[in-house]
């Protein structure tokens, strides 16, 4: 435990009871350092205080995105938030689930809905040909000018902030969400894919691309800095382009 500038620290966690669909609020008090994390914390309250509270972690790296919650109001990584940087205030540190995904129980979410939406907009490369992912006798080049195109929008790890963070993903459940809009157009825009046909079939609806409202605020909670708001905006862009054009 980080031992330099220790201070008792209250964090305040709202935790989902499944069985009575309600939300209990319990106060811990620990001690944190200069570098305690957020997630730091709630597993030194599993591990001393209680066994009971239920959240998800893996990596502890900001990679795997698994600890997303919502941290004094904003949907953040618990293993990217230090406490310091927090409780500025001296009044503690509150801690909720995302509520723009169902609960399950304490802080964890179910991301069964959210990953069948990433999986609607085809995230894999697509060849006419088939048979080219069994070819490797050929390379598919590409110019630094081709990568930039999509590579700023290629660093998402699926942590489900910007769907919290999302208004319209908030009041329509139907809604593809920013995370699956942005990963749409990360393919389309890859020189090395040929299935923009299909992501525009799927994504040219008023629950699709059209119902985004560009408030910008998936931009601003994406631990990556992704901009999922910028790449709907390109993929409106190039819907239109295809509609009127290429078709």
């Amino acid at each position: 435990m980080d031992s330099r500038n220790q201070r008792k620290t209250t964090i305040t966690v709202h935790s989902f009871d499944g069985r009575s669909e309600s939300f209990k609020e319990k106060r811990y008090d620990i001690d944190s350092g200069s570098f305690t994390t957020v997630l730091d914390a709630l597993i030194r309250i599993k591990e001393t205080i209680d066994p009971s509270l239920s959240f998800r972690y893996s990596c502890r790296m900001g990679i795997c995105g698994s600890c997303a919650m919502v941290i004094d109001g904003k949907p953040s990584l618990a293993c990217e938030t230090k406490i310091s940087d927090l409780n500025v205030t001296g009044k503690g540190i509150d801690v909720r689930a995302m509520q723009g995904h169902p609960l399950l129980k304490g802080l964890v979410t179910d991301f069964d809905d959210f990953f069948q939406k990433h999986k609607e907009v085809f995230p894999w490369i697509i060849r006419h040909n088939i048979s080219d992912k069994y070819d490797d006798t050929e390379a598919y080049h590409q110019t630094d000018k081709q990568i930039n195109k999509f590579l700023p929008f290629a660093e998402c790890i699926k942590c489900g902030l910007c769907i919290d963070a999302c208004p319209v993903a908030n009041t329509n459940k139907d809604f593809m969400g920013p995370q699956a809009l942005s990963q749409a157009y990360r393919y389309i825009a890859d020189s090395k894919d040929q299935g923009r046909k299909y992501r525009v079939e799927a994504l040219d609806t008023l629950d699709g691309a059209w119902g985004c409202e560009f408030s910008g605020s998936c931009s601003k909670v994406c631990p990556k800095s992704v901009d999922p708001a910028l790449a709907i905006q390109l993929l409106k862009v190039d819907i239109a382009k295809y509609r009127l054009i290429e078709k």
